[in-house]
């Protein structure tokens, strides 16, 4: 099935072309260093190391954590980091810098994976979450490279249609050395899909292991005090299109029973700022966006969250977070980052990328679901007016964290001793 899969592969490989090439028109970054992604190289990479396949941004932060503590362990092994998406090596570049090598990931044809895996001879390959490339694991296990997949989810959205391809995947879950999903749910479906029980370690979900920088809550009360110290604010974390509406007409009854609210809206991908500052204004909304340091004004009803790496502290700075692709079907984003800070949470229907742990907390009455524009409007306007509530779930979720933390020893341990077993 393999060979199928990398004829048709092939076939589609100039389409995946004129797709990076319509995206670098967006965003130009996708043009750059295009190369690496067929296995070409301007330097050679160091060799012998560790090597973390994490596709974006939200990956990369799932796993920062645990690169940092494989580099406090392994502090002569080279790791290299590499990601899909520009966003992904613009994270890695903020968090690690030259600490550790990036690249874009090769794409899963065999000669580009055997021209990456000669440049860089790995002595372990941790892949993140559900980074399933049937070519990149048949050639890291037969060149003697142990596989981790770490911190692995498999929604029922997902497993369905890795079953659409059955033969394929159970070829490519087999030749993983350990999966580490994050939870029951997740082990049950790779075993499902023919992943055999003695390949399957259940670690717990790395996002609960968050490390908050001790200067955050100084800094959150900084930008809460520029945004109006006594005035509420909401946030609209990591919306997507066709999400932004919504928020908006969400935000204009918010305004009726709160007229000097703010809402602090950070669309997710970066090529999506202006449209988002657009829709913004059109709706006749007054704006501040962040990157232009302006002044957050009393009359100020939407500041746009258009930088890169500051979601935590804008998280942090609110009193209410909205974590978005929820209210649109894309399985929701990472909940933990605000609640860890005590903040009160609400998300919309569209959970399964994190279904577990949205479950956990809604199980818990730590986080609240809307399923739509007034029910978004209603629910923030209750937390903003209730104080002793908002504070009843915002403490119910960073209690959640914090015990539910664990995962990354044993990740790191898992890692540890795939490493010395080579």
């Amino acid at each position: 099935m393999r060979y199928l899969y990398t004829a048709l592969f092939t076939l589609l490989t100039p389409f995946y072309l004129l797709r990076l090439y319509w995206r670098g028109i967006r965003a130009p970054a996708y043009r750059d260093r295009w190369l690496e992604r067929f296995g070409f190289f301007q330097r050679q990479c160091q060799e012998q190391g560790i090597w973390v396949h994490a596709v974006s941004v939200g990956e990369v932060l799932a796993i920062a954590q645990l690169v940092r503590r494989l580099m406090e362990r392994f502090p002569d092994l080279p790791i290299l980091i590499t990601t899909a998406t520009p966003t992904g090596a613009e994270r890695v570049q903020a968090l690690f810098g030259n600490e550790v090598e990036h690249r874009y990931a090769p794409i899963d044809l065999p000669w580009v994976v055997k021209r990456f895996l000669r440049a860089f001879r790995p002595g372990l390959l941790v892949l993140v979450e559900t980074e399933i490339w049937p070519n990149l694991i048949h050639y890291a296990k037969r060149s003697g490279v142990p596989v981790l997949l770490a911190n692995a989810r498999l929604s029922a959205r997902s497993a369905r249609r890795y079953r659409r391809v059955a033969s394929l995947t159970r070829e490519a879950l087999r030749e993983i050395t350990v999966v580490a999903p994050q939870a029951e749910s997740d082990a049950e479906r790779f075993l499902t899909l023919g992943a055999r029980r003695n390949q399957v370690e259940v670690t717990g979900s790395i996002k609960f292991d968050i490390h908050l920088p001790g200067s955050l809550r100084e800094r959150a009360d900084v930008m809460r005090r520029d945004w109006g110290a006594q005035r509420p604010v909401w946030l609209a974390a990591s919306t997507h299109e066709g999400e932004d509406e919504v928020v908006l007409q969400a935000h204009a009854d918010v305004l009726k029973q709160h007229p000097d609210a703010l809402l602090v809206l950070v669309p997710r991908h970066p090529e999506r700022f202006n449209r988002v500052a657009s829709l913004t204004e059109e709706a006749g909304f007054s704006l501040v966006r962040r990157s232009e340091q302006s002044v957050c004004s009393e009359g100020t009803a939407v500041f746009l969250g258009d930088s890169m790496g500051e979601l935590t502290l804008f998280m942090g700075a609110s009193d209410v977070a909205f974590i978005g692709g929820s209210l649109v079907p894309h399985g929701g984003h990472n909940i933990l980052e605000a609640a860890a800070q005590g903040v009160a949470v609400l998300f919309g229907p569209h959970m399964f990328n994190f279904s577990e742990i949205s479950e956990l907390f809604l199980q818990q009455q730590a986080a609240v679901q809307v399923d739509s524009a007034s029910a978004l409007s209603d629910q923030v306007c209750q937390w903003l007016s209730d104080a002793s509530e908002r504070s009843r779930i915002g403490e119910a979720g960073r209690e959640l964290v914090d015990k539910n933390r664990g995962a990354l020893d044993r990740l790191t341990h898992l890692a540890e001793r795939l490493l010395e077993s080579e």
